[in-house]
């Protein structure tokens, strides 16, 4: 019989670690044959290697064909193997109760209907049996997997769409079309957002420099209201943040502030489109409001046109 050397043993252990299933297997038989006679006692003693392992890795050279394991056909098969439409009796139920995330932050389902209610209107609706089904806790992991959650959504369910909300939004999407398709014409998006007490408040998030909070809101250094303008082909966005009401004057100066700072940029820009909401500072029954934006547009030598959301028949 051989006698290894420790530089044999290093290799043939190396070797057979980097090697997988059956070439494992034929490599380790490899090495026995070549011991001679007690070479799997001699392999099995110094390397380590399994005599079971050795002996069918024999087999595999002597048919010259790999033995497949059978590690897929053990354990316990998924339900859906035994009953293969579940899956999509589930979200047939399912689907009906449920709801997108109203933030859009995810792609999961939220619903309120739950694993037990599910289990009961498989056997009502399907005919199944309760022996038939599985658990109640395997069916909550198969909603899992199938992207839904438990939650309740009442108060986020949207709003059924009627005529005349799809009478607006389809004219600003023509007239914004026709906006974004014209070189001469500039389009942008104005909205104001709810004013900000300033102050040492802790708002619950995190800084990078040491911050000292009241315990209570009990004073306020100021307040500032957010003002943007956004270009939506440019994907580019203006804040203003101001200190005083935000007025029909306010809101031009702004306006004019932001042109006087751009138009360099926009030499050839002949008319501006102007999509803002329908707030009390910027109606057209504010004449204030009318006649600084008039004065804008004889000053800026542009053509100014409102697109607010309003019926086409009642726009500006």
């Amino acid at each position: 019989m051989i006698e290894l050397t420790e530089n044999q043993k290093s290799l043939y252990t190396k070797t057979a670690k980097k090697l997988k299933g059956s070439d494992r297997r034929q490599f380790m038989a490899e090495v026995v044959k070549g011991l001679g006679i007690g070479g799997q006692t001699l392999a099995e003693k110094e390397l380590g290697w399994n005599r079971r392992t050795i002996r069918k890795g024999m087999k595999e050279l002597e048919s010259g064909q790999p033995i497949i394991d059978g590690h897929k056909r053990s354990g316990r098969k998924r339900v859906e193997t035994k009953l293969p439409l579940l899956l999509e009796e589930i979200k047939s139920i399912v689907d009906p109760q449920s709801q997108t995330d109203p933030s859009f932050k995810s792609t999961r389902l939220y619903s309120r209907i739950t694993s037990v209610e599910v289990r009961m209107q498989l056997m009502e609706q399907f005919g199944y049996s309760n022996e038939e089904l599985p658990s109640r806790e395997t069916i909550r992991r198969k909603l899992n997997e199938l992207g839904y959650s438990l939650k309740r959504v009442v108060k986020t369910k949207p709003v059924k769409k009627i005529p005349e909300t799809e009478a607006i939004f389809a004219q600003l999407e023509k007239t914004n079309q026709s906006a974004d398709n014209d070189p001469n014409t500039l389009r942008i998006s104005i909205d104001a957002k709810v004013r900000v007490n300033v102050g040492e408040f802790d708002r619950g998030g995190k800084t990078r420099t040491p911050t000292i909070a009241l315990d209570h809101d009990f004073c306020t250094v100021g307040g500032l209201t957010p003002y943007g303008i956004f270009l939506p082909e440019y994907n580019e966005l203006f804040l203003f943040f101001v200190s005083s009401r935000l007025t029909a004057d306010c809101i031009v100066d702004i306006i004019e502030g932001w042109w006087e700072s751009v138009k360099e940029r926009f030499t050839h820009i002949r008319k501006l489109v102007i999509n803002q909401d329908n707030g009390p500072e910027n109606n057209s029954r504010r004449t204030q409001f009318m006649k600084r934006i008039v004065d804008f547009a004889v000053s800026s030598k542009l053509t100014l046109q409102r697109n607010r959301s309003l019926p086409p028949e009642k726009r500006d």
